[in-house]
This record gives structure tokens, C-alpha cells and sequence, in this order.
């Protein structure tokens, strides 16, 4: 398992969140039922940066200036 930032993970990854930013931000995620600990999968990624999450059916975009802030472990 690797540390990495949201952003250089691939598509197809499995992730741990470990860290996301204090804020309005991180209330969203929680709301999304993405926490620190939350196990993901990268969709996809798409052109610009935007990474795609699926987390049991739902597919949530985060774009990219907020994916390098997100530390997460890729398995």
C-alpha cells in the first residue's frame, strides 16, 4: 500500500481516504458517506483532472484542484 494524493491514483484503483480538508468541503464528503477510513474505488478519470469515485452505486466527481488535497492509500 502506497500514500498518494487523490490525484495520482489510476482508474480501477481501490483507495483508502485518509485525509480530506478541514471545512465545508469535508461536511459534503461525510454527506456523500465518504470519511476518512471510507473505502473507494477510482472510476474514472477524466480529461482536466476530475476523478470519478464509486462508492457503492453512487459516482461522486471531484475535481481536481480539491483531489490534490485528499491523501489517500492506494491498495
Amino acid at each position: 500500500m502506497t500514500d498518494y494524493t487523490l490525484n495520482n491514483t489510476k482508474k480501477g484503483n481501490s483507495i483508502i481516504v485518509i485525509n480530506l480538508p478541514e471545512g465545508e468541503l469535508k461536511s459534503q464528503f461525510i454527506r456523500l458517506g465518504i470519511t476518512e477510513g471510507s473505502i473507494v474505488r477510482v472510476y474514472e478519470r477524466l480529461p482536466g483532472g476530475t476523478v470519478v469515485l464509486q462508492k457503492n452505486r453512487q459516482e461522486i466527481a471531484v475535481g481536481s484542484d480539491l483531489a490534490k488535497k485528499i491523501k489517500v492509500i492506494v491498495q
